[in-house]
């Protein structure tokens, strides 16, 4: 590893260091009182006397996020497919996407309890309704950078439409999938924490909720930079199976 390397892989770290160090200097120096804004210090020591409590809620938070987000992949990946490969499905389902996507997400959180009940089902249908969008529009965009010139000479070899999706296709959709997985673990996230805050009685955005209830702000800033981490942490892992499958598809170095 060189030192322009070692230096960017350290510009991270170095980065949130000077914005923690000048939020604490902040808090200090204007004697900003805790209830308004903790100390990061004080978070700090917050998150380690709870830890056990906050990552048994993250937990909930985590596995409820994960298991929307696989249900987005299989979803918007075949849908994606569908919509990518046949432009009647595409001029009659896309403007429903579209406008459903419009819809704010927290507004179907209370018709959901009301369907499926409090708890970790509509954490998951959140979360699979927030990230579903942005899967189906990229692996879509994907099959639509086939040039016609490539799929005429394709067709004039004798390879079928199928033939076409399958080893032209699929493939050069994958770049536009691991984009849109990047950003649809993140909103993941944010579905189910809405969710939990709402009218959810486990996970990370229930302690929040009843944290801010108790005016206990450190413990719910406690709870966003655990929100925070989980998150970095899946993009960190899309980002690297993104590096392993597709790196045919980038001349230069990845950038996630």
């Amino acid at each position: 590893m060189n030192r322009r390397d070692a230096l960017r892989i350290a510009m991270p770290w170095l980065v949130i260091a000077v914005l923690l160090a000048i939020w604490e200097i902040v808090c200090v120096a204007f004697d900003i009182q805790e209830i308004l804004l903790p100390r990061p210090s004080r978070i700090f020591s917050v998150f380690v006397a709870r830890f056990d409590i906050l990552l048994a809620f993250c937990w909930d938070t985590l596995w409820t996020t994960l298991l929307g987000f696989l249900m987005a992949i299989a979803g918007g990946l075949l849908l994606g497919l569908a919509i990518g490969a046949s432009p009647f499905i595409y001029s009659g389902l896309y403007p429903l996407l579209i406008a459903f996507n419009a819809v704010p997400k927290v507004a179907l959180v209370p018709i959901l309890m009301i369907w499926v009940g409090i708890g970790a089902l509509p954490a998951i249908i959140t979360a699979f309704v927030i990230s579903f969008f942005p899967i189906v529009v990229n692996v879509a965009t994907g099959l639509a950078t086939i040039e016609p010139e490539m799929r005429d000479v394709l067709r004039s070899l004798g390879a079928t439409r199928t033939e076409i999706l399958l080893k032209v296709g699929i493939p050069r959709a994958m770049p536009y999938l691991f984009a849109s997985l990047k950003v649809a673990i993140t909103l993941a996230f944010i579905g189910s924490v809405i969710s939990e805050t709402v009218g959810g009685n486990r996970g990370i955005g229930f302690l929040m909720l009843s944290a801010g209830a108790r005016n206990d702000t450190a413990t719910t800033f406690a709870g966003l930079f655990a929100i925070a981490i989980m998150g970095v942490l899946m993009y960190a892992v899309c980002a690297l199976v993104e590096k392993r499958m597709t790196r045919w598809a980038f001349r230069g170095e990845i950038v996630a």
